[in-house]
């Protein structure tokens, strides 16, 4: 397979969202490319309008990497809309999103992304769940809270789907309803469309520069909403279980 950035269409898209991570980001950037040396692919970094130099100094590294395309978000928009303007721009039939941040290892999304390509179609999500998480114990205790009340009230069958590490049909991403915080929810979503998703451990490393840009309480304030309007668009689905032509 080719590596280059040709008009070809790429086997996968990893899509990358950053706000103020311009410590993260090159190295990131590198560690990618590493991850998929021989592959088809491209990589876009999503800048929601960072306040640092987190954009330039992506730019400046599209000479190093050809695959690497770099989007700008005019305002501040979130994670959420990031990932959904790469992955709107993403010119690939399986995408891969990671954290911008750089805890999700790279080198797991290759292993993830061919799982996928390989599989049957109507498997559309490979998530990642971590193992050895390298966060804060009051972290770990909201997370394994959240995702424990997510999974019996959605019965979606992640156990962590905060990992940013997934790789999924880009067509079957484009059929789920779009709100802001849906990257929590793709498992479930993906189901109610009628889809079947599989999880696979996947490595998890120290922030090493940076602030994360959530805070316990704002995970909680939102995730009630949300959780509770997910669970609203369950009760209105109908599964036709595929559709034929005559």
């Amino acid at each position: 397979m080719t590596s280059d950035n040709s008009a070809a269409t790429p086997d996968f898209s990893v899509v990358v969202p950053v706000f103020d991570e311009g410590g993260a980001a090159p190295a990131l950037a590198r560690e990618i490319a590493a991850a998929f040396a021989g592959e088809s692919y491209e990589m876009i970094f999503v800048d929601d309008a960072s306040r640092d130099d987190t954009k330039a100094l992506l730019t400046a590294l599209k000479a190093e990497i050809p695959q690497l395309r770099v989007l700008g978000h005019r305002k501040n928009s979130g994670q959420s809309r990031s990932i959904r303007s790469g992955i709107l721009a993403a010119r690939a039939p399986i995408v891969v999103t990671m954290d911008g941040d750089g805890q999700n290892d790279p080198a797991d999304a290759p292993r993830l992304a061919k799982a996928l390509q390989v599989a049957p179609p109507e498997l559309a999500l490979v998530g990642g769940e971590r193992v050895k998480r390298q966060d804060s114990n009051a972290k770990r205790f909201a997370s394994k809270f959240g995702n424990g009340v997510r999974k019996r009230l959605l019965k979606d069958t992640a156990n962590d789907t905060g990992c940013g590490l997934k790789a999924f049909r880009r067509e079957a991403f484009l059929r789920l309803p779009y709100f802001d915080h849906i990257h929590r929810y793709i498992p479930a979503l993906m189901l109610r469309e009628g889809y079947e998703i599989a999880f696979q451990p996947v490595n998890h490393r120290h922030r090493e520069t940076g602030v994360s840009k959530y805070t316990n309480f704002g995970r909680l304030k939102a995730s009630v909403s949300d959780l509770f309007g997910v669970m609203w668009l369950q009760s209105r689905a109908r599964n036709p279980q595929g559709v034929d032509e005559a």
